[in-house]
């Protein structure tokens, strides 16, 4: 079921939040994409943007929702109908590369919604290849921040509002230690084992909430 939400933004111009439900081998997960109903189809709001992708009941479940409704005014009632913006599909059709094992080799429209300097963090977290890891201290390193930024980025990592697609499971600490995930550790061992090429029993285990 696709939930839709309606908002009025500065130019009162309609826009949706689409909500579609997509149940992983590790659990349930929300995605959640913008979209502008009017706009024409070659417009770049024609497809849509993809703002959410949680794993349900995960820590900051829907954390931008709100967030998106405040930047552009006020939120009507969800409605259990209407059509889909294309980034949900090409979200749909991402998750059941990445679930098979595969790197998608590509990334939908994304928006991100978030202060300056987390949405650098998000995008610094693009960079990081499938199947490898990355450290707190050399995402610093390429925002040209010093350990004591390390903080601050770990708190942006954590409050990733795209999970998967911007890869925040695959932060890592200075000794190659899991650290903290929203999705949980054990979530997160399974999603590197996935990309390293361990197709084992843990994406069927008891992780799925």
């Amino acid at each position: 079921m696709i939930g839709r939400q309606v908002i009025k933004n500065g130019k009162e111009k309609e826009l949706m939040i689409f909500i579609r439900k997509y149940d992983s081998p590790l659990g349930r997960m929300t995605i959640a994409a913008e979209y502008v109903p009017d706009a024409a189809a070659h417009a770049p709001d024609a497809a849509g943007a993809l703002i959410g992708l949680w794993f349900d009941g995960q820590k900051h479940f829907g954390s931008v929702l709100e967030e998106s409704a405040g930047e552009t005014g006020e939120s009507g009632d969800a409605a259990e109908n209407g059509k889909a913006p294309a980034v949900i599909d090409e979200t749909v059709r991402w998750l059941d590369i990445y679930f098979s094992g595969k790197d998608p080799g590509f990334t939908p429209e994304l928006k991100f919604i978030g202060t300056d300097f987390r949405k650098k963090v998000w995008e610094s977290l693009l960079t990081v290849p499938y199947g490898r890891t990355v450290t707190y201290a050399e995402i610093a390193g390429k925002l040209g921040k010093g350990p004591a930024a390390a903080r601050s980025i770990g708190g942006a990592v954590g409050h990733n509002p795209i999970s998967l697609i911007v890869p925040c499971h695959r932060v890592v600490g200075a000794d190659g230690s899991l650290t903290g995930y929203a999705g949980g550790i054990e979530r997160k061992a399974a999603l590197l084992e996935l990309e390293q090429g361990g197709r084992t029993g843990r994406l069927h285990s008891d992780i799925r909430g």
